[in-house]
């Protein structure tokens, strides 16, 4: 289980955040620093919403309207170690002053051919309240499943800056900037 916590500045509004949370596409090459490697490196190596399962055509991505309270959305995304998985994306709350969702992975995510996560192994809610008219506050609690397989344990820092990545996307700062979360 990882937990993030973070402020930033935003003037800009709820509609600015939503669009980043819906542009999927923009997570392409989202970088984070590999405490195995000793450098950034990314983490995202393809993104992209979809249509509702079990069609997953390939579609633009989510505007503002779409992340609307009660919606479940859906995506692809391909991270550099576990492979492609299909993602949930459920808008619990949205506001002018809120944004509540969480994601799951529907699919079964593999490291080369061996089964790393299944189905709802991954999971994640994030927070994200304005605490005045230029600051955000923002809350996320990430977690791997019970039954996730063995080779994905003792990556705790590794898990640590994958979600720092996440915060510093969607807070506008620098992927790359120094220092990363833990070295």
């Amino acid at each position: 289980m990882v937990v993030t916590v973070g402020r930033f500045r935003s003037s800009s509004g709820a509609d600015v955040l939503r669009r980043r949370v819906g542009a999927i596409t923009e997570l392409k090459g989202l970088l984070y620093w590999s405490t195995t490697h000793k450098q950034w490196q990314t983490l995202i190596v393809d993104a992209y919403a979809s249509t509702e399962p079990p069609i997953d055509h390939r579609r633009q991505d989510f505007s503002p309207d779409d992340l609307a309270g009660g919606k479940s959305l859906y995506f692809q995304q391909a991270d550099n170690l576990s492979g492609k998985a299909t993602y949930r994306m459920r808008i619990l709350s949205a506001s002018p002053d809120r944004l509540v969702f969480d994601t799951e992975n529907i699919t079964t995510m593999r490291y080369w051919l061996i089964p790393i996560f299944h189905p709802g192994d991954i999971q994640a809610i994030y927070f994200l309240e304005r605490e005045s008219p230029d600051v955000w506050r923002y809350y996320s609690i990430a977690r791997t499943g019970k039954n996730a397989n063995s080779l994905a344990a003792g990556h705790e820092a590794s898990s640590v800056n994958r979600a720092v990545a996440f915060y510093r996307y969607l807070a506008g700062i620098s992927m790359d900037k120094e220092p990363p979360a833990l070295r």
